[in-house]
């Protein structure tokens, strides 16, 4: 049985008394629901954002953390310190991070890998850009950024790990990717996947992310290979409440 997971990824938005007044207005929609429910906010906003969900279902994750346990890492953050703190789950490789900030397979793995060893839940992203797909090279992308990602990780652990496709050139633009384009990619995922764990990637979450909004929602959730969604702008909404309820 797969966990149904809407999560929301503040990217850089929204201070403390931002995010206190957003979950305050939106928390008794979003409780005892059948799925996970999540925001992914700053790192200066995580202890404000579980405060203000504390009694409810809702959990907060982060969008980013280092592979060490400490060291001289200036900026940096640790699994450690998200755990401390009352973060669940952790975003590790978007799109964003890999074209900003250089991040490669090897860095996600690394920080999958930390992240399933301290007990946070991981949301390995990937996805490929839209030269890559015209070129018709994006299974290959993917591929390659799955099978670098799960690099020695065992099964048991491969089964906590989310995967959240986000293809590139969907992300913030306002164009989403067709139903039919993002099942044909979240089943290609866990065709690899299967490749790797075998009945194992049947346990493996899969999100689409990519402009997803309260409009899309249920036609792309009904996807038989989407067990949910990594929400971006939409989130930092009150509609989101209608993402998350898009029955």
């Amino acid at each position: 049985m797969r966990r149904e997971i809407i999560a929301g990824n503040w990217k850089m938005n929204f201070t403390a008394d931002q995010t206190a007044s957003f979950l305050k207005d939106v928390k008794a929609e979003l409780g005892g629901l059948d799925k996970v429910v999540l925001f992914c906010v700053p790192y200066t906003d995580i202890l404000a954002a579980v405060e203000a969900v504390k009694g409810t279902d809702i959990q907060i994750g982060a969008q980013n953390m280092h592979y060490e346990a400490s060291g001289a890492y200036t900026g940096e953050i640790s699994a450690e310190m998200l755990l401390e703190a009352g973060v669940t789950y952790v975003i590790i490789g978007h799109s964003e991070r890999r074209s900003y900030y250089n991040e490669t397979d090897e860095g996600v793995n690394k920080k999958v890998r930390r992240a399933l060893e301290v007990g946070l839940n991981p949301i390995m992203c990937c996805g490929e850009t839209l030269q890559q797909r015209e070129e018709g090279v994006l299974k290959e992308v993917i591929r390659t950024q799955i099978v670098g990602g799960f690099a020695g990780i065992a099964a048991a652990d491969a089964k906590k790990v989310i995967v959240a496709y986000e293809p590139i050139w969907a992300i913030g633009t306002g164009v989403t990717a067709t139903d039919e384009q993002a099942e044909e990619m979240c089943a290609f995922i866990r065709q690899v996947l299967c490749e790797l764990y075998g009945d194992v990637s049947e346990e493996i979450s899969i999100l689409y992310g990519g402009s997803v909004n309260e409009k899309n929602a249920k036609s792309l959730m009904s996807m038989p290979n989407i067990d949910g969604g990594l929400v971006g702008g939409a989130s930092l909404k009150p509609s989101f409440v209608q993402v998350v309820n898009y029955e």
